[in-house]
């Protein structure tokens, strides 16, 4: 086990805060007046995870803090007595690190994270969705679900777009979110029980989902590769809702047109961008799963 000096952990810790601070104060501040946002706030209601939550970090399962007795009673933790040389500073005091019987429970849950990060990273990435599976969920109904914000191009003028292209979604957390008039145009149906079957690199909400497979597995691997996560899901996010039915200008955000051939292109490039980054996040994810699933070496 390794033990971090309390000067070393609380300066990480420290600047983990900074960091989280500046991408999520937006969306604290305008949650504090009252408001909300059809892009950012997904982050935080659809997957759920609030950023006091995000606020405390973690170096991950093997590395123990010392003297950090905020952490007594954190969920995942436990304490340990540090033994060293008189030389050592960590060496006759209280560290606090992750803990086996946490690990032990949550093993199922990593296994499973593991087994479908390393499927999808199997296939192929798949780049003309478009980021339909946005126009499908508003496809032949007047339930939008952002009734904050028009459509782009009015309902006639949406469901045409639905129709003059194939949908390809691979996502089933995406394409159980579609009308009932758009399920049976989607190029294949989805259940859950074959999401690790389908899921592919390219899909934006597959990279999004990053973030939250990361967040299933805190406090038992390292906050800077959540946070990582995080930042790529704010970039894949915004790419979602750009390339949306909705008129999203007054927030700030040019839409992608994937109506046209021009948009459809630009799309394709941001989203091969995207998929290129949550590459080396998955296989940064993927080895922190497989690490935590490998049982530590006999004691001699």
């Amino acid at each position: 086990m390794i033990v971090l000096a309390e000067s070393e952990w609380r300066a990480r810790a420290a600047a983990h805060r900074a960091r989280l601070d500046e991408l999520v104060g937006p969306y604290l501040e305008r949650r504090a007046a009252g408001s909300s946002h059809p892009v950012i706030d997904f982050l935080f209601t659809y997957y759920g995870h609030k950023p006091a939550q995000l606020r405390r970090w973690h170096p991950g399962f093997g590395v123990a803090l010392a003297g950090a007795r905020e952490y007594d009673g954190a969920r995942g933790y436990h304490r340990v007595e540090v033994y060293g040389t008189p030389a050592d500073t960590t060496s006759g005091v209280s560290a606090y690190t992750a803990d086996p019987a946490y690990l032990a429970r949550r093993r199922d849950t990593i296994a499973f994270i593991a087994n479908l990060l390393c499927a999808t990273a199997s296939r192929p990435a798949q780049l003309a969705c478009f980021g339909l599976h946005e126009w499908a969920m508003v496809y032949k109904t007047h339930d939008v679900r952002h009734q904050q914000v028009p459509l782009r191009l009015g309902g006639t003028g949406t469901d045409a777009v639905v129709e003059s292209m194939s949908l390809r979604c691979t996502h089933f957390d995406a394409f159980r979110f579609f009308t009932p008039d758009a399920v049976g145009r989607n190029a294949q149906p989805l259940t859950r029980a074959d999401q690790i079957a389908r899921e592919q690199p390219g899909c934006l909400h597959a990279n999004m989902d990053l973030y939250k497979w990361g967040f299933a597995t805190s406090p038992l691997i390292c906050s800077d590769l959540l946070f990582d996560c995080l930042e790529l899901a704010y970039r894949a996010r915004e790419l979602d809702m750009r390339a949306s039915p909705y008129d999203l200008t007054t927030y700030g955000y040019e839409p992608i047109r994937i109506e046209t051939p021009a948009g459809r292109a630009d799309y394709a490039r941001h989203q091969s961008d995207i998929a290129q980054h949550a590459q080396v996040l998955r296989a940064r994810l993927r080895t922190a799963c497989q690490d935590l699933l490998t049982p530590a070496p006999d004691a001699p």
